[in-house]
């Protein structure tokens, strides 16, 4: 068994000296090991892609570095070698990356702040993304549907953005719930600025802050890009509340249905361009439509157990079967009548006539009466 502090240390190197997602790389270190691909790496021993994703930064070693810093502003490198590492939903970024599925590698590690213990946070987890130019509405509807799904245990992921994302934070907190923010730049970068106590509370309240990037690596519109896979990897299934009709959302949308994610989408008003995004998913169905929390949870479905039935207001007949109902359907509210008219009305049998009608009685939807028998309300 290789000793974790020096895998760990591999891991930081090749973190740093390998911009993700890396195909090459993560292919190399899975072929070759975390030790042996860091040696290589370092040495200059390696060449095609491998070579090309790390030559401008592999002399730049600053593992020890980083763990001592990560360790002094309370961050921890997650790797695939702990007991906590979410190797199962990251699988499906290997297996969508062996199909030839585009910038789906798997992360070679994970910067991590907050002490839960990361798979226990992707457990059935949601994510909920969307445009940070949100409307109220959406940040509504998002803020709504993260605070019933914390209540109900599910974990949210969101990627910390105004808008959208920053609801559906705020929503899980205030239900004192587990959500997980993604960044894409390093944790300690204090981006987005108006964010860094909710990120903080994140942190400190059962939830977690999660990054590849190492300390000190600045944001960057491709950076965010590359951490919506992680989004979407990482949970059950993705909604977007709202989305513009390019937009980071849509991206993680997409990725989500390449890796072979539940997407799903709220529609918004015909009229609002924050919507746009949305109303094209369902339009060309690549997303199923959701107006509910009680939607969601039947569309990702809980493992292990049954997907909740959809509560619908019932009518007492609606348990009624074909025969029952064609004989209740004949009875009259306030005149009576016998066995043998109610079934030239309804043409069923007269002596299945006379055995259906106690049982209706005994429904509370048919009374015995002086001049027959005549219908109820029902309870």
């Amino acid at each position: 068994m290789p000793d974790l502090t020096a895998v760990r240390l591999a891991r930081a190197y090749l973190l740093r000296v390998a911009e993700p997602p890396a195909p090459a790389v993560a292919d190399f270190v899975t072929r070759r090991g975390p030790l042996e691909a860091a040696k290589a790496i370092r040495a200059g021993e390696c060449s095609g892609r491998v070579r090309d994703e790390t030559e401008a930064r592999r002399d730049l070693d600053l593992a020890q570095r980083d763990l001592d810093e990560g360790e002094r502003l309370g961050m921890r490198l997650l790797i695939p070698e702990d007991d906590d590492w979410p190797g199962w939903p990251l699988l499906s970024l290997e297996l969508a990356a062996s199909r030839g599925v585009q910038g789906v590698a798997p992360p070679l590690a994970l910067w991590v702040r907050g002490s839960a213990r990361f798979d226990d946070a992707t457990a059935q987890a949601v994510a909920i993304v969307g445009s940070r130019a949100a409307t109220g509405y959406g940040e509504h509807v998002a803020g709504d549907f993260a605070n019933s799904l914390a209540r109900q245990g599910v974990p949210v992921f969101s990627g910390a953005a105004y808008g959208i994302d920053g609801a559906a934070h705020r929503g899980a907190l205030a239900a004192r719930g587990t959500t997980v923010a993604l960044l894409g730049c390093g944790l300690d970068a204090g981006y987005p600025a108006g964010h860094v106590v909710l990120l903080d509370k994140i942190a400190e309240t059962g939830g977690l802050v999660v990054s590849e990037y190492p300390p000190g690596t600045p944001p960057a519109r491709h950076r965010f890009l590359v951490r919506n896979r992680l989004i979407a990897a990482l949970s059950e299934g993705t909604v977007v509340v709202e989305a513009g009709r390019r937009s980071g959302a849509r991206n993680t949308a997409t990725t989500a249905g390449a890796l072979g994610k539940v997407v799903m989408a709220v529609p918004g008003p015909v009229t609002s361009a924050m919507s746009i995004g949305c109303h094209e998913l369902l339009r060309d169905a690549g997303a199923t439509l959701v107006a509910s929390v009680e939607d969601v949870i039947e569309t990702v479905g809980r493992l292990g157990t049954p997907r909740p039935e959809r509560v619908r207001s019932q009518r007492p007949t609606d348990v009624l079967g074909p025969d029952a109902l064609r004989v209740h359907d004949a009875l009259h509210r306030r005149e009576g009548k016998s066995a043998e008219q109610i079934a030239a009305e309804s043409g069923v049998p007269v002596t299945r006539v006379r055995g259906l009608l106690p049982a209706l009685e005994l429904d509370d939807l048919a009374v015995r009466c002086d001049s027959g028998w005549r219908g109820k309300a029902g309870r």
